[in-house]
């Protein structure tokens, strides 16, 4: 991954409330070396019942039928009928179940606005997050320690496999895995990995989201976003083939008819930042021009972020947070191609 160059803004320690000990030893870990983050971030919401995967489809912006078979997952989003997204997730089916990562601060409101739409159809919602916990490892003696755990890996992003009744590893982007676990076999399994992974805290782990262009719609971003202004369709998050799901006429139009002024891009700023802090622009006269999606403490110093911001502004450079004579973003390239096309 590509790092800013040391910054002497460290920022304040109550910025690291998501980490277990030293923030900067933490993001050294994640930028370095091999690590094992328990991610307290994020809530799993379960869906069964012989309708659940209709449900799900009519709902989704991802191909939910595609990952009927249990082998792959898929980024989407779940919005509103004007297209601005309300969630967005990481989906697959576990056995008769479909499973949905998702952003803690907005599981219950998603939980509850899609028990709405289920009316007849055989569709049950739970939030299964008190039974499972979840890891997120990466580095480069992770592949290997996984290996020895649990024998042949997910050759590519997305591929997953079972491990035990119960437990599932996901590959990720950016040679990273999600290990989804049932509560009874978390202990064992941090001590058979504590040896070669270090573990760090959750907040070290968004880094690593934001590093690989992954966008997260927490509770200050929701119904703020249309899918393309967050990359989603980039990411395999957006199927333009499947039917009718909320929003979806939006989503369609903006991607064919090239009308997207803004885009999610990846920065670094010294200085704190925040989801749902607003972004201020040059060559707009130094008006509101966007907003961070995602921000996370940088080795060195200072916050990277994902920020949706309009492209000519990107383009410039000069790009301001919170006011218009505010610390100013430094872009920063994503790691996945955003074609030509796309940036109009």
């Amino acid at each position: 991954m590509n790092q800013p160059p040391p910054s002497s803004s460290r920022l304040p320690d109550q910025i690291s409330s998501g980490n277990l000990g030293n923030l900067d030893d933490e993001l050294d870990t994640v930028a370095n070396r091999s690590f094992l983050a328990e991610l307290t971030q994020f809530s799993v919401l379960t869906f069964s019942g012989d309708d659940a995967q209709g449900f799900l489809q009519g709902q989704l912006s991802c191909d939910v039928d595609a990952l009927a078979g249990g082998q792959n997952s898929s980024y989407g989003s779940y919005s509103t009928a004007k297209g601005r997204m309300l969630a967005t997730f990481l989906l697959w089916r576990d056995a008769l179940e479909w499973r949905m990562l998702l952003h803690r601060s907005i599981a219950p409101a998603i939980q509850k606005r899609l028990a709405m739409f289920v009316l007849r159809a055989k569709v049950k919602i739970e939030d299964h997050s008190s039974r499972i916990a979840l890891m997120g490892i990466g580095g480069p003696a992770a592949g290997a320690s996984l290996h020895t755990l649990y024998g042949a890996l997910p050759e590519g992003p997305h591929q997953l496999q079972s491990t035990t009744p119960g437990n599932t590893l996901v590959a990720l982007p950016g040679q990273r895995w999600l290990l989804v676990l049932a509560s009874e076999h978390v202990q064992a399994t941090r001590e058979k990995l504590a040896s070669a992974l270090h573990p760090v805290g959750s907040s070290t782990w968004d880094w690593s989201e934001i590093r690989n262009g992954i966008p997260w719609v927490t509770a200050q971003t929701q119904d703020q976003f249309v899918p393309q202004m967050a990359n989603l369709e980039l990411i395999g998050g957006v199927n333009f083939k499947k039917g009718c799901y909320p929003g979806q006429e939006i989503v369609a139009r903006t991607q064919y008819l090239g009308k997207l002024k803004r885009r999610l891009y990846l920065a670094h700023v010294d200085a704190l930042a925040s989801a749902g802090d607003e972004l201020y622009s040059d060559d707009v006269g130094g008006q509101n021009n966007g907003m961070i999606a995602n921000a996370a403490p940088s080795p060195g110093g200072g916050c990277d972020v994902l920020a949706v911001v309009q492209s000519t502004s990107a383009d410039t450079g000069a790009v301001h947070l919170k006011s218009a004579d505010g610390p100013r973003l430094r872009f920063l390239p994503l790691p996945y191609a955003v074609p030509e096309s796309a940036k109009s």
